[in-house]
């Protein structure tokens, strides 16, 4: 395999599909020794295979709002790669949406859901709506106009879609709801349930959780205590939200969240009360941090800036794909970071990946680090066919070994002398089982 022949001819087929093209060729920069040194990888053709998805489904989606006036919106879903397993992987609605975006996620999703070890392909969905400054009445009647073009598309054993930006336990409600009615089963389609009607516990806050599992391990096995390091988080989601969470617990100070007005910096450490808060923020549809500094005295509240300019130990960007790019990689770099993490997908860009990796950083990529949310979302799966539930101390412990175990991979693969290079180990670990899985199973 050649990287860029195969990079030049799959941007000859899809035009400025950047976020796409920027997933592929990290994951083939990562993976080009390892498989030019398996020739039946290059005889069944596996990367002209797994860089095109199975099938691309995009349908519209008409809707009234409250004052009878009629929108049209766009609804996808990509069902990239189900070597292992049925196709797995959010929805996100947000007007950013487009095919490239979801193509990345879904990529991405193919081999994060690998390294979970369980039986997870990879796909992305969503649409260009946006339910922020929407009624409870409009988002319902959206997601019931969504579901009606993608019902057929998905179940149990073919497609079990999740949440992601713009859809939370509301809309995964209203599309549940809408799925079971016509498809006339109710067999659990989807993750992110409430708990009332077979969700899983720790489900919102496992991809936080689950980071700072891995991020745990990455520091113990340099052996750096995680206890009294300062966190920089970004995003003040769900993600951000279980980090800060956790964090706190295993020692560390968290001392920022952002938003898209700017961010936070709280230098008493965000904790109790003010976690919490969190939540009302997210809650309130204003998608802005900026009440917290009037809430608390100890917060400064900076404007159209980003949290990277602070000084701490540890990085970890958890709201959005390329979030952090070179600059803030200096800077973090200049002020003694010694971890960075991603919790958001690709949350940095390459540059400043790469920027991490030739100083010798701690730094790992998302599809290693955020996983933690959708094995939990692999563990309802497992707990709706099996019709039973676990304690949150069961789910906890499970996600916390299914963590170590990505981190166990990781570094099986990573490993360059003294760094551990973690990009390369999680796609390296990743690709060997879909691409096995791929061989083993014909040319279909």
């Amino acid at each position: 395999m050649k990287t860029e022949q195969v990079l030049a001819e799959l941007e000859a087929k899809h035009p400025g599909e950047k976020e796409y093209m920027q997933a592929v060729r990290e994951f083939l920069v990562s993976i080009e020794d390892i498989y030019n040194d398996h020739p039946e990888f290059e005889r069944a053709k596996i990367i002209e295979r797994l860089t095109e998805p199975d099938r691309i489904i995009t349908f519209r989606v008409p809707w009234v709002d409250d004052k009878g006036e009629i929108h049209v919106n766009l609804g996808y879903r990509v069902q990239f790669n189900n070597a292992i397993g049925p196709y797995k992987g959010g929805l996100r609605f947000h007007a950013s949406v487009n095919l490239s975006i979801l193509k990345f996620l879904g990529f991405e999703q193919i081999f994060k859901n690998a390294l979970t070890t369980l039986p997870m392909g990879g796909g992305k969905g969503g649409s260009d709506f946006s339910p922020k400054g929407k009624s409870n009445a409009e988002i319902m009647r959206f997601c019931q106009a969504f579901m009606t073009g993608l019902w057929r598309n998905i179940g149990p054993n073919l497609d079990i879609p999740a949440g992601d930006i713009g859809v939370s336990g509301r809309e995964i409600g209203y599309l549940y709801g809408m799925y079971k009615k016509l498809a006339c089963e109710n067999t659990g389609t989807f993750t992110g349930k409430g708990l009332e009607y077979g969700g899983s516990i720790l489900r919102p806050e496992a991809t936080g959780f689950g980071g700072l599992y891995f991020v745990n391990r990455m520091l113990q096995e340099h052996g750096i205590d995680i206890k009294g390091k300062i966190i920089a988080l970004s995003g003040f989601g769900n993600v951000a939200w279980g980090a800060a969470v956790k964090a706190t617990e295993l020692g560390a100070k968290v001392v920022t969240i952002s938003g898209p007005d700017g961010y936070i910096y709280d230098p008493e450490g965000i904790k109790g009360d003010k976690i919490n808060y969190m939540l009302e923020l997210r809650d309130s549809c204003e998608d802005i941090v900026a009440p917290y500094a009037d809430k608390f005295n100890s917060a400064t509240f900076f404007p159209q800036k980003r949290p990277w300019e602070q000084k701490v130990d540890i990085a970890l960007p958890c709201a959005t794909q390329n979030e952090l790019d070179t600059s803030d990689a200096e800077r973090l770099i200049g002020n003694g970071v010694i971890c960075v993490t991603e919790l958001s997908n690709m949350g940095c860009t390459t540059e400043a990946a790469d920027l991490f990796i030739e100083k010798k950083i701690l730094y790992a990529p998302g599809k290693a680090a955020n996983a933690g949310g959708v094995a939990t979302s692999g563990l309802e799966m497992t707990q709706n066919a099996m019709h039973i539930s676990w304690t949150p101390e069961e789910v906890d412990k499970k996600l916390h070994q299914i963590m170590n175990d990505i981190h166990n991979q990781c570094v099986k693969y990573g490993k360059e002398g003294d760094y551990i290079n973690y990009v390369k180990g999680a796609n390296i670990a990743g690709f060997m089982k879909v691409a096995k899985a791929m061989i083993a199973q014909g040319v279909v």
